[in-house]
């Protein structure tokens, strides 16, 4: 359904990124995805073409220039490569800029596990960046200036998530609220990548899909991205 295209980086560096957009009688609100730390997957493209027949114009920026990781080392050993604050300020905020300089009056980021810690960066350094949803990923909540966040703010959190515990959750919920930040986060009795269908082929006990809750987490982003981006 999508293509590859090329976008530019605020810095001038040339990034590639899965593009998905759905037939439109006029220039639709973009969505910018961040993949998990497996990198850019057929399941995250899956994402991006759901959210493109849904009538978004999608970027998934390709993190790691063409890599995958088929096992879970492998995938550490990407993700701790990875400048975070590059791909965040960088690398997503081109495929914001790039999505509202080709059509999109409004833009919003979601990601999921790593790219859900990458979501939450970009709402802090992303300033054109119109919504986010995170899904079950934050970074070290110092790096999380809430007040620099405008953009409004959806959160999906795992309460038996072992990767990013719900305690830490609790933290982030705290700092939203004393900076007084726009933002609704949603907790779910499930495990880490409840949302992604292909977790259970990963053989790995900290992931575990869970269809009910997907389901619901996914409802709620579409309600959210249709109010404030249409």
């Amino acid at each position: 359904m999508g293509t590859t295209v090329a976008y530019l980086r605020p810095d001038g560096e040339s990034v590639n990124g899965y593009f998905a957009d759905g037939v439109h009688a006029a220039p639709a609100p973009g969505i910018v995805v961040i993949q998990e730390w497996w990198g850019l997957t057929d399941q995250i493209r899956g994402v991006a073409d759901k959210l493109a027949a849904a009538g978004y114009r999608v970027i998934v920026p390709d993190l790691y220039r063409g890599k995958l990781a088929l096992e879970a080392n492998e995938a550490k050993h990407l993700m701790d490569g990875l400048d975070f604050a590059a791909a965040a300020g960088q690398d997503v905020r081109g495929a914001v800029q790039y999505l509202k300089g080709t059509g999109s009056a409004k833009v919003g980021v979601t990601g999921f596990c790593m790219g859900g810690a990458l979501a939450l960066l970009a709402a802090v350094n992303v300033p054109e960046a119109d919504a986010v949803v995170v899904w079950y990923g934050f970074p070290p909540l110092e790096y999380v200036d809430a007040s620099r966040i405008r953009a409004p703010l959806m959160g999906h959190w795992a309460t038996e998530d072992t990767a990013f515990p719900i305690a830490t959750v609790d933290q982030l919920e705290k700092k939203l609220i004393d900076a007084k930040t726009k933002f609704e986060f949603h907790r779910y009795f499930a495990k880490h990548a409840f949302a992604n269908e292909t977790a259970d082929s990963r053989n790995l006990p900290f992931l575990k899909h869970d269809a009910a809750a997907a389901q619901l987490a996914w409802r709620r982003t579409m309600e959210f991205f249709a109010t404030n981006l249409n």
